[in-house]
């Protein structure tokens, strides 16, 4: 590798896209800068793709993408771990203070050099063991099992454990890992004060924001709309952070339960594009799956505190992670997860009571203000990144 790399404190890993429209990119902002901060600079080592450069150096920070754009997923990651492995031992890990990743892919190569040389933090947002089964139906069991001791073993050699949400911290704990090395940071947003509305604009529009994995639910929301017809000036916008290909299946979905007229479709819009949609929505929807990812493993879904930060409350499935974000009736609304008809059931409740609304959407925007920026995200995990720099 013939790339200009300087010697770093702070090294943050993670096997995504970055930047891109995803909730994934806005944490991995967040998180990364927080630790450089800490830090005094650092290394970010992300996926790149055909648009994005393969290195940029930003003051004291450098980014490196991994740019082999191999089709099949294991080989990527498998690559991807690879490259860290050859930078640290270019000379990176006898200057690292500290590094934290998000995925075994970047943990395995940090827990396995640090030796004592720096501290490691494992975020865990996500599981491959857990997740790619709904990506990928056909991976193999031996080949899960496989990807869940890689995970066992960079959960047990990290120094500290990171998790959004009390649903994955309990999830670790049923693994074996003990509670007291696990801090739980919800994710944050900011507050959004309302933006003019967007050119096209329906006039009343519920809202769905974010990717369309399975465990995400939006076929539930699409067979809700079609109990909702009656309706006449009722519109969904559909603002995907994904490729239109990727929607295509939903889109069609859409035309035989005879509502796409109802739908209007963007796609990868940046954030700044994304608010004036989010400021403007009447609800915006959540309709979450009652699936493994969801209810053993956990997530903290950005997509609901971001509508919070909007002051627009948000309709969401009734599982255990929404439910340490959103209280029903209060500052959202909860539904049985997938269940079309309970779905739309509570859209009409919230279509006929537009003042109960408002003062939900002031609810969750004060919610946010109480506990729930980035700010407040920010100052517990640099606390610590303090900790482990100064050699706590």
């Amino acid at each position: 590798m013939n790339l200009p790399l300087q010697s770093h404190p702070a090294l943050y890993s993670a096997f995504d896209v970055y930047p891109s429209a995803k909730g994934a990119a806005t944490h991995i902002q967040q998180a990364a800068q927080t630790l450089f901060d800490a830090a005094g600079g650092g290394l970010l080592y992300v996926l790149g793709n055909e648009r994005l450069p393969r290195f940029q150096r930003e003051g004291a920070v450098e980014i490196l993408r991994f740019g082999r754009l191999l089709d099949n997923y294991l080989h990527r990651a498998l690559a991807y771990s690879a490259e860290l492995q050859a930078v640290l031992e270019g000379g990176l890990q006898e200057s690292l203070q500290i590094a934290q990743f998000r995925d075994p892919w970047g943990g395995l190569p940090l827990v396995r050099r640090a030796a004592g040389r720096y501290r490691t933090i494992y975020e865990v947002n996500g599981l491959p063991s857990v997740e790619l089964p709904m990506a990928y139906p056909h991976v193999g069991t031996a080949t899960l099992a496989k990807i869940r001791a890689l995970e066992d073993e960079c959960l047990a050699r990290a120094d500290r454990i990171v998790v959004p949400s009390g649903v994955i911290r309990d999830n670790l704990a049923r693994r074996g890992v003990e509670p007291k090395r696990v801090s739980v940071i919800p994710n944050g947003t900011e507050l959004n004060y309302g933006h003019a509305r967007p050119e096209g604009a329906p006039k009343r529009y519920i809202l769905y924001f974010g990717a369309v994995q399975a465990w995400q639910g939006l076929d539930v929301l699409l067979r809700a709309l079609q109990r909702l017809q009656d309706i006449p000036d009722l519109h969904l916008v559909i603002c995907c952070s994904v490729k239109s290909r990727r929607a295509k299946g939903y889109q069609k979905l859409a035309e035989k339960l005879d509502v796409a007229e109802r739908i209007t479709w963007l796609h990868r819009l940046n954030k700044e594009e994304l608010a004036p949609w989010v400021s403007n929505a009447y609800v915006s929807v959540a309709p979450l799956t009652e699936c493994a990812r969801n209810i053993d493993q956990g997530c903290c879904p950005l997509k609901i505190l971001e509508s919070m930060g909007a002051g627009v409350p948000v309709i969401a499935s009734d599982l255990p992670v929404v439910r340490e974000l959103v209280t029903h009736r209060e500052n959202g609304y909860l539904v049985a997860p997938e269940r079309p008809a309970e779905l739309a059931r509570g859209l009409r409740v919230l279509l006929d009571y537009p003042d109960a609304v408002a003062q939900m959407g002031a609810a969750a925007q004060r919610s946010i203000a109480e506990g729930l920026l980035w700010s407040h995200a920010n100052a517990a995990l640099k606390h610590i990144h303090v900790e482990l720099i100064s050699g706590k």
